[in-house]
């Protein structure tokens, strides 16, 4: 007995939806991708979806050409779509994860990484007018789809009658019209799931295979419905070509590779996130001579945590620190704590800048950024007054908790003169009329367009507004030596904010225990007008390194002509340090 009609077209209509989910969660997935490998979200996420949408025109443009066997080419499509888009993820991860030769241009590169974007684009161009024929071919079935879709159809037509020409279609609607409908609602979803389900709960790892899963699964159930070969369809007007076996059994290989994938996940992004780090990002400090294994990963809605264990490899003696292995943390992919210049980095950030200060609850500092709560540790030993404000309270909670954290925070959230906030900098700053006498930036560097507004005009008027009058702003810097553009665009940032004065120190530390002195950080002072020089005798850390910081002065901030400062409203993207 052959199945009535519209019970086609509801698997048709459910379909596009669920394609139409997948392909646009993959731009997002590759939009975030290509930031975290490349930096600059805006452009990252603009170029994406341009060249999406640029290639999903291709593959309409194409489609025609498919109208042999639309059902057996929408099949095929989601069988490719299931094995290039986890394919081209990787190839973006391995394009990072190598040395490319320097003799190979840039734009190459550049190509070669938005490749996986324009494929899955081109195929999910395929995807709507293949389903948008099938549809039509069962409207000559007035299905109560259409009969539900036209009576929704028709209050809107009330709402737009007095601003546009209107006239009554009748109870059914068309297949263009409905399957443009649940496409665009399917791209909702996709975005709304990925962004506050998929990505913060699995990262881009799993997500890309969950999605790619679910392609697969797509296949399958369309093949079984509609395929007469394989006797499942009932011998339905949407019937296959002979396609061949092979391609059912690359689908079910897939299938299972993908569910084994996820069921493994865990596993699979510690060796993806390895091989990154190993190969490209600890190759930074230390090319060819570390070993990293994944101890930890978690996604917030703001940012991904990898706590990792790097290992001395070579021969030789380790300069960078004691012993062979050390565990870090990457925030993104940006490094921010290292076991051997844990307590130097927070020393140049807090103690030093102390020494410029009485040691009592009168003495008022806000700390933006430092959800680490390892600045809070070592504020609290000057037993000083303390706001603190940090955009992402998913982090906080978990270092709390975590030994690893607890070991160089010493559960400083429960100091009790402490107030800590979950918000964004800037926003606290807007909402606050409360003035400081120092606030400490412990906030990310200037590696992506996210975080601008933290270097920007705006941002440090808002600074320069809440300091007391002898009041200054700490916060570690960029060498000028090493990303001169980026110092030019913030020294201009910072006079236009109305800070004249600078006083450049850095932290130091014999980290790798060789008995010689290393400098860990530079950080800078900040000020309208100069302040006194520091007296390293008022702090242990000061008095430890007297010879290094008896000399430090005050100094003019240096003024670029032909350098833009940094605006939210007109960026200079200068400001941003390439990785």
């Amino acid at each position: 007995m052959k199945r009535p009609l519209h019970s086609r077209r509801i698997v048709l209509l459910a379909v596009t939806f669920v394609v139409s989910f997948c392909s646009f969660a993959y731009e997002f997935v590759y939009s975030e991708l290509l930031t975290v490998m490349y930096g600059g979200t805006v452009t990252q996420y603009v170029i994406t979806v341009g060249l999406y949408f640029f290639s999903l025109g291709v593959g309409a443009g194409l489609s025609d050409d498919l109208g042999a066997d639309r059902p057996a080419n929408f099949f095929r499509t989601e069988v490719y779509l299931a094995a290039v888009a986890p394919t081209g993820f990787l190839l973006i991860v391995a394009l990072n994860s190598v040395t490319i030769p320097s003799w190979v241009p840039a734009a190459i590169v550049w190509v070669l990484a938005r490749l996986p974007v324009i494929a899955v684009g081109v195929l999910s161009g395929f995807e709507l007018p293949l389903l948008t024929r099938m549809v039509q071919q069962t409207d000559e079935d007035a299905s109560w789809t259409g009969r539900v879709a036209g009576r929704v159809a028709t209050l809107g037509r009330r709402g737009l009658e007095p601003f546009w020409h209107t006239h009554s279609s009748g109870d059914a609607r068309s297949g263009l019209s409905i399957v443009l409908a649940l496409d665009y609602i399917g791209g909702l979803a996709g975005a709304v799931v990925y962004a506050r389900v998929l990505y913060p709960q699995l990262g881009l790892i799993t997500t890309i295979v969950v999605l790619s899963l679910v392609n697969a699964v797509t296949a399958l159930v369309f093949l079984a419905r509609f395929s007469d070969r394989w006797g499942v369809g009932g011998g339905t007007a949407l019937s296959f070509a002979n396609e061949p076996r092979v391609l059912l059994v690359v689908c079910l290989l897939l299938t299972a590779g993908h569910a084994g994938a996820l069921t493994h996940h865990e596993r699979l992004d510690d060796q993806v996130t390895e091989l990154y780090l190993e190969q490209k990002m600890e190759s930074e400090y230390a090319p060819g001579t570390m070993e990293t294994e994944i101890i930890e990963q978690k996604t917030t809605k703001y940012q991904h945590l990898v706590r990792y264990r790097r290992t001395w490899a070579e021969s030789s003696p380790n300069p960078y620190f004691t012993g062979r292995t050390e565990q870090c943390l990457r925030l993104g992919m940006d490094v921010q704590l290292c076991e051997s210049w844990a307590d130097s980095y927070h020393n140049g950030l807090v103690d030093v800048p102390m020494s410029m200060y009485e040691h009592t609850p009168d003495t008022e500092v806000l700390v933006i950024g430092g959800g680490d709560w390892i600045a809070i540790d070592h504020l609290r030993n000057y037993n000083v007054s303390i706001d603190h404000v940090d955009l992402d309270a998913q982090f906080m909670e978990h270092t709390k908790r975590t030994p690893f954290f607890r070991k160089w925070h010493n559960d400083s959230y429960s100091y009790s003169r402490l107030n800590t906030t979950a918000e964004d900098g800037y926003t606290y700053l807007q909402r606050t009329n409360q003035q400081y006498d120092l606030i400490l930036l412990d906030i990310p560097g200037a590696s992506d367009d996210d975080l601008l507004k933290l270097y920007s005009t705006e941002f440090y008027q808002l600074l320069r507004t809440h300091l007391k009058d002898d009041g200054m702003v700490g916060t570690w810097i960029y060498s000028p030596n090493t990303h001169p553009q980026h110092y030019k665009a913030y020294s201009n940032t910072l006079r236009e904010a109305g800070f004249t004065q600078q006083l450049p120190y850095s932290a130091w530390e014999d980290t790798d225990s060789d008995s010689r002195t290393e400098r860990v950080e530079q950080f800078s002072l900040l000020a309208p007008t100069a302040r006194e020089p520091i007296d390293p005798t008022r702090t242990a850390y000061g008095r430890r390194y007297t010879e290094r910081y008896e000399t430090v002065q005050w100094e003019p901030i240096p003024r670029y002509t032909g350098v833009r400062s940094n605006s939210i409203f007109h960026p200079n993207y200068d400001i941003i340090v390439d990785r």
